[in-house]
């Protein structure tokens, strides 16, 4: 079999313009496949393997448990490659965002949030979104294409690659979970994005547990409990209003599976229980989705479902037709919740000065002006010292 029919064959191997096979988003039977059908041993899979996802290797020179003649024919025949960043964002609280290029010159964003415990990765599914959400950055840019397995994991491995976390660390990892909350909605690409995670949660390579994955949906609503079984990743929906007329109006999948249908997939959802809560995305919008009314509603929506209520202080972009909920009215909705038994944390905006906060990505975005940066993270710096306050506040009251 020649070449250039490796990469037709494998549902993960993207065509290369030079005839060589990406190894990257191979499962382990078609890597297998690969090596044995270009004249390689059985057992070659394995230890390539293991260069690729647990050193984090891309040059077959390097693999040295593999004797030269080994190592030579593979570079005849295959590379080891990943996206390209072609810009490397630092934001001033931490937060990285890079500009992704793909082998057809299209683009997406990633992005890495540090925090005290953890460090997450945000990947995108998607050249665009399939979905319209208005208050979503990224639902303005048309769907290009859906990403290959390779594009996907491949965002996790040059995250790997500028944070320096090659070998895979047992412990203390800069990059410890993953949410597929990125630029597209992943059930809609699921083939690929399931082949991705699974690579990515193989103990012998990148190795991240399906219980440090969360994958976002909108809610599309067939594919939720199929993600459940085979995958076993947690489970967050973007809601973002309480009754279908909203919820028609700013997140349009919802005529198609509209919301007794979501709640009704939500409970069956595999695995779901008081240790492991589906969490709910909700975006404030002022005078749109943040009043007591709504609060009271989403209380009765989420009764019976273990919880947690992720509210997200809407981040503003150019153009943008919403505005943030006042801070007050967050806070108010925030204890509402909290005290009907669902932990409801206000989601602190990061990366918001590189356009890297919730809602925020897209890859042919237009670029606010240095005064609309200026304002936007002095805004958000407001809110996240008055959020940091009344936490302090709060704790000194119940002696924390």
């Amino acid at each position: 079999m020649g070449i250039e029919n490796h990469s037709k064959q494998f549902a993960g191997a993207t065509p290369r313009a030079d005839g060589k096979t990406n190894l990257v988003g191979l499962t382990r039977e078609e890597l297998e496949s690969c090596l044995t059908a270009a004249g390689l041993e059985k057992f070659r899979a394995r230890q390539v393997w293991h260069w690729i996802y647990y050193r984090g290797v891309t040059d077959f020179a390097a693999m040295t448990t593999l004797a030269k003649p080994a190592r030579e024919k593979l570079a005849e025949s295959f590379v080891v490659d990943r996206p390209s960043a072609v810009k490397d964002l630092k934001s001033t609280d931490g937060t990285r965002k890079w500009l992704c290029r793909m082998p057809d010159g299209q683009e997406v964003e990633t992005v890495h949030i540090p925090e005290e415990d953890r460090g997450t990765l945000c990947v995108s599914s998607q050249v665009g979104c399939t979905l319209t959400c208005r208050f979503c950055h990224t639902g303005t840019q048309r769907l290009v294409r859906n990403l290959t397995a390779d594009e996907i994991v491949g965002q996790v491995m040059l995250a790997r690659d500028h944070l320096g976390e090659w070998p895979s660390p047992p412990d203390g990892r800069m990059l410890s979970n993953i949410v597929m909350m990125g630029m597209g909605e992943p059930l809609y690409n699921y083939e690929n994005v399931a082949r991705a995670l699974k690579i990515t949660m193989d103990g012998e390579g990148i190795a991240i547990s399906k219980r440090r994955i969360t994958l976002s949906t909108s809610g599309v609503v067939p594919l939720m409990k199929r993600c459940g079984e085979e995958l076993g990743v947690n489970l967050a929906v973007s809601l973002h209003a309480v009754n279908d007329e909203l919820r028609d109006r700013i997140v349009p999948i919802n005529r198609k599976y509209p919301i007794k249908e979501l709640m009704e997939a939500v409970r069956n959802y595999p695995g779901l229980s008081n240790a492991r809560r589906v969490t709910w995305e909700y975006v404030m919008l002022k005078g749109v989705n943040d009043s007591m009314a709504d609060a009271r509603e989403l209380v009765r929506l989420l009764r019976g479902i273990p919880s947690k209520v992720n509210l997200i202080p809407f981040n503003p972009w150019p153009g943008a037709p919403f505005e943030c909920s006042d801070w007050g009215q967050i806070q108010k909705f925030a204890d509402f919740v909290n005290n009907a038994g669902y932990a409801s944390p206000i989601r602190t905006p990061r990366g918001s000065d590189i356009l890297a906060a919730c809602g925020q990505l897209k890859s042919e975005s237009q670029r606010p002006t240095a005064a609309q940066k200026s304002a936007q993270l002095e805004t958000h710096k407001a809110l996240a010292a008055e959020y940091a306050a009344r936490v302090a506040e709060k704790e000194a009251v119940l002696g924390i």
